[in-house]
């Protein structure tokens, strides 16, 4: 009898175990990125809406009522949860649209969610939390506009065509063949809301552009949606401001100004290209070490479905913030419901007027849809399974973006754990060891000058790691005498901008269910009298938790003490030994507030107030920030401030944890020609704190142990085919373990 309850209890349990996996694949399609076909349809639906009086993207107009983004709108997380809880049918997929009404008589951005897909039959005016209107002036800038601000550019270089060229030795905006001028536009496009006026500096147009500054800025206002409107405001050139360009031709010409005189240029010895100079000690003849799968992938990839080593998730990269991962599962049971970027932002500072205006927030350049082709063996391993991303941004059919995200096993080349149990007489008990082999989702965002490399790294022990890595040109301005006080001079005439970066993430966890609570742990001193001696006191840490009842305890500033532990349970689950099972998020981060609160621009990035702060979820609080907050940070349509303020109740609630990392970057010669991963890459850890009764790894056959038999010869134990060939080892595994003075 209790051999049959015993065998009822293990058939009850593969079941279950295969109807969450069932139902994890039933739901992942719901957040899949839109199809092409599905794109298409929107734009065909919406086109045949007379009364909206659409127009391509890229006809040649400002003052025109025309689509901007396509994406997919994701389902309230209780409809997505009835799928993927009990495997009821899916919510209907809708798609979110932004259209550009140039052609109104008061302009405006207006946003639409259209369903079903794919046959869409209706429209709706998708609003933000507290129904905040978005300015005009604050959405992105479309191809047209910058082809626009290029033809200002060109008249403007026409009336200094001569300073142009006898300060950089021969280049030119226009009219110009290899030796040509190009330009970077700067952001927020002013100093309040409703402004539309960017300070432009021109550079050499060689490989790496971006560092190479010729010491000429604009500023220009492009407010009005008739160009031939469009002014210049202020003009710098070698540390003088001018009122117009006509007044520094005037003072350039009667010697009024200092002329700058850039060293000769040579092709052949380009400080920003990636061609290899200086002495090598590396053998060339040589390829370094590869990945390889001797007997193939371990993971499996089904469309937007990802599973592996007990892991299981969908995932998407949405156009506007880039990549999200939902639904994560381990050996079944649901760890996050979304983990996904939500903001990136670089602030500088300088002594030009482009430096200390640039304060870049990624969103609003589309840094989703900045997600470009990977190579193999560069970006991502040979053998890892590549896919396209499609996108409809900016664009009247959607752009397949090829090889754009990658999945891949790769070992660490680190044990996940191991152990060398010594007799001390020469020899060993034991040596226990398991290869850390982890999964890695990645894609990459190129925002103009800057690489940042996305990854999800997926742990055989439950461990969940996300991070970004920074890497590209920096932002380089023209050197000046106070040039030093913000970077560091990084040729003759180049001075790299000390910035700071931020990343901000939402992680929403549903620790064994939606009813979670939050805590903080930390250590305090303890003196008492030591029991098995009294005349002596013993002094040692103790564990200190306080739980975080209200979002705005849970909200923690920078610059003030962070808990040593962020701990996240459910209390009303407990695993084998009492615990109520949990998760913590362990910081990888060196991240500091960029302004003072309150100040100007901060109000459009109030997120980074906080490394962490914890909310109830909410549908309406679905991000951190928007794609208007770059064109107008003073006022956003997203305020994250909004989400904390009423200071809700956290106890026993779907909880959501908002994560900020980031990092100084002071520049340095040797980020010339790029900045380099190596110590620019910041994330967290979600890591399980007794959410298992034990380390779950201990399930991998990858483990490797090994004894001495009675004989002193070394016995090996393992559960999975030793691999032996030229593409791993042509030798057997082998341990001896033994030691002995020589």
């Amino acid at each position: 009898m209790r051999l049959l309850c015993l065998l009822q209890l293990v058939c009850l349990a593969g079941c279950s175990a295969s109807r969450s996996r069932d139902w994890a694949y039933h739901g992942a399609p719901m957040f899949a990125d839109l199809t092409v076909r599905e794109m298409k349809a929107v734009r065909a639906y919406l086109h045949g809406i007379p009364e909206l009086e659409l127009t391509d993207a890229h006809s040649k107009t400002l003052m025109k009522n025309s689509i901007l983004l396509i994406e997919l709108h994701l389902p309230r997380k209780h409809e997505a949860l009835r799928a993927l809880d009990r495997g009821q049918a899916k919510p209907q997929r809708q798609a979110r649209v932004i259209i550009q009404f140039g052609n109104k008589t008061e302009p405006n951005i207006t946003e639409y969610i259209v369903s079903p897909l794919p046959s869409p039959k209706t429209h709706e005016i998708k609003t933000f939390k507290g129904a905040k209107p978005i300015r005009f002036e604050s959405r992105p800038i479309s191809a047209v506009e910058y082809s626009c601000i290029e033809n200002i550019l060109g008249k403007i270089a026409n009336k200094i065509h001569k300073l142009l060229f006898e300060t950089t030795g021969g280049f030119s905006f226009t009219n110009c063949s290899d030796r040509c001028l190009t330009f970077s536009d700067i952001a927020p496009r002013g100093l309040g809301p409703g402004e539309r006026r960017s300070w432009i500096m021109l550079q050499k147009f060689v490989e790496g552009y971006f560092i190479h500054p010729i010491g000429f800025e604009v500023l220009i206002n492009h407010q009005d949606l008739d160009p031939e409107k469009w002014n210049v405001e202020k003009v710098w050139y070698n540390s003088m401001y001018f009122d117009s360009v006509e007044e520094l031709v005037e003072k350039y010409e009667s010697g009024d100004v200092e002329k700058i005189k850039l060293p000769e240029h040579d092709d052949n010895d380009l400080y920003s290209t990636y061609i290899p100079r200086g002495h090598s000690n590396t053998a060339t003849n040589i390829h370094g070490p590869k990945l390889v799968e001797p007997q193939g992938q371990r993971y499996h990839v089904d469309r937007n479905f990802v599973e592996y080593a007990g892991w299981s998730f969908a995932y998407r990269v949405r156009s506007s913030a880039g990549l999200q991962v939902f639904d994560l599962r381990f050996n079944g049971e649901r760890i996050a419901y979304e983990i996904s970027i939500q903001e990136a932002i670089a602030f500088y500072s300088g002594d030009t007027p482009a430096a200390m205006q640039t304060k870049y927030i990624d969103a609003g350049w589309a840094m989703g849809s900045s997600s470009f082709e990977l190579a193999p063996g560069i970006d991502c391993p040979e053998i890892a399974t590549f896919v396209d991303l499609h996108h409809y941004y900016d664009t009247d059919k959607p752009l397949r973006h090829k090889n754009a995200l990658c999945i891949f096993e790769m070992t660490t080349a680190m044990p996940l754990r191991r152990h060398f149990n010594s007799n001390f007489k020469g020899g060993y008990n034991f040596f226990g060891g398991l290869d850390n082999s982890v999964l890695v989702l990645r894609t990459t965002s190129t925002v103009y000058n800057y690489d940042y490399i996305w990854d999800f790294l997926f742990y055989q022990n439950g461990v969940v790691e996300v991070k970004v890595s920074a890497t590209g040109y920096i932002h380089a301005t023209f050197f000046t005498a106070n040039g030093l006080e913000y970077g560091a001079k990084v040729y003759n005439y180049v001075l790299g901008n000390l910035h700071t970066h931020l990343i901000h993430y939402k992680v929403d966890l549903d620790i064994a269910g939606r009813e979670n609570s939050f805590e903080t742990i930390d250590l305090k001193y303890v003196n008492f009298t030591n029991p098995w001696s009294p005349k002596n006191f013993i002094v040692q840490s103790k564990l200190h938790r306080t739980e975080q009842k209200t979002e705005r305890s849970a909200a923690f500033r920078f610059g003030k003490k962070f808990p040593r532990y962020v701990h996240f349970y459910n209390p009303n689950e407990k695993n084998k030994w009492g615990h109520q099972k949990g998760y913590r998020i362990q910081y990888n981060s060196h991240a500091q507030s960029v302004l003072p609160r309150g100040w100007k621009e901060e109000n459009g990035i109030s997120w980074s107030r906080y490394p962490l702060a914890v909310t109830r979820h909410k549908d309406s609080e679905a991000t951190s920030s928007s794609m208007y907050t770059q064109g107008d940070p003073w006022e956003p349509v997203v305020s994250f401030e909004d989400y904390i303020r009423n200071n809700e109740d956290i106890v026993n609630q779907d909880l959501v944890a908002w994560v900020t990392v980031g990092f100084l970057h002071v520049p340095h010669s040797e980020d010339i020609p790029n900045t380099a991963t190596p110590g620019n890459a910041v994330g967290f850890f979600l890591r399980p704190f007794n959410f298992f009764d034990e380390d779950p790894s201990v399930a991998s056959r990858s483990t490797v142990i090994v004894r001495q038999g009675e004989d002193g010869k070394p016995k090996v134990q393992r559960w999975t085919p030793e691999v032996i060939g030229h593409c791993v080892s042509d030798k057997p595994f082998f341990y001896n373990g033994t030691y002995a003075g020589v």
